[in-house]
């Protein structure tokens, strides 16, 4: 199985790899859109913010690649951190007011700071915090409430969007985790969370399809 973590300059592709490595899977980092077309899950990592992310990967013309990757050849796809914030239809980190960044589209909702959403806590949110899993999809197995996963993020998807799949308290519910079909989304950095984070991990690579 290849496992393709694509290169935007915008993720912590080291870290990532690493933990798939611990899994026993040996990951490709992949700097070509043209290179998806092998792959049997994609993973998209980041850090940063919104609108830089987009404009990287518009730039290296990847969103036509994962989405016909994801859609029309049925590849599952990972999306960690800001790689989970780009998959939703926009964002408006670094954006005009009134003006959003368009996502890549494959989830419904909008992302913005915390506090738009109710965050009452101390921004970015750093460190250790629970999880609260609201669906049965097979990306959450075996992560049962109270999980505590890392997280160090001042932006998140609406916590009300349909694909969100976990949700962690922080001053208000805010968007953990997100999964609608073989698309899949984790806001925590899964090298960072211990066992909890590799078994996620685990479940993406393990994800029917």
């Amino acid at each position: 199985m290849t496992v393709c973590i694509v290169n935007y300059e915008a993720g912590n592709l080291g870290s990532v790899r690493r933990a798939l490595h611990a899994l026993g899977t040996d990951a490709v980092v992949v700097d070509q859109p043209s290179q998806l077309d092998s792959a049997a899950r994609i993973i998209l990592p980041g850090v940063g913010n919104f609108r830089d992310a987009m404009e990287r990967l518009q730039a290296g013309g990847w969103p036509g690649a994962i989405t016909a990757a994801v859609r029309e050849r049925g590849r599952p796809l990972l999306g960690i951190c800001v790689g989970m914030q780009v998959l939703a239809q926009a964002g408006t980190e670094s954006s005009e007011p009134g003006s959003p960044t368009p996502g890549l589209g494959l989830i419904a909702g909008l992302v913005q700071r915390l506090d738009a959403w109710g965050c009452t806590h101390r921004i970015p949110q750093q460190g250790w915090n629970s999880l609260t899993v609201r669906t049965a999809h097979p990306l959450m197995r075996d992560i049962p409430d109270g999980t505590d996963v890392y997280f160090s993020n001042s932006f998140a998807l609406q916590p009300d969007a349909p694909a969100v799949a976990a949700t962690v308290e922080y001053g208000a519910p805010l968007a953990a985790a997100v999964a609608e079909g073989l698309v899949m989304g984790i806001q925590f950095h899964p090298e960072k969370s211990s066992r909890a984070g590799l078994r996620v991990l685990r479940n993406f690579l393990e994800y029917p399809c």
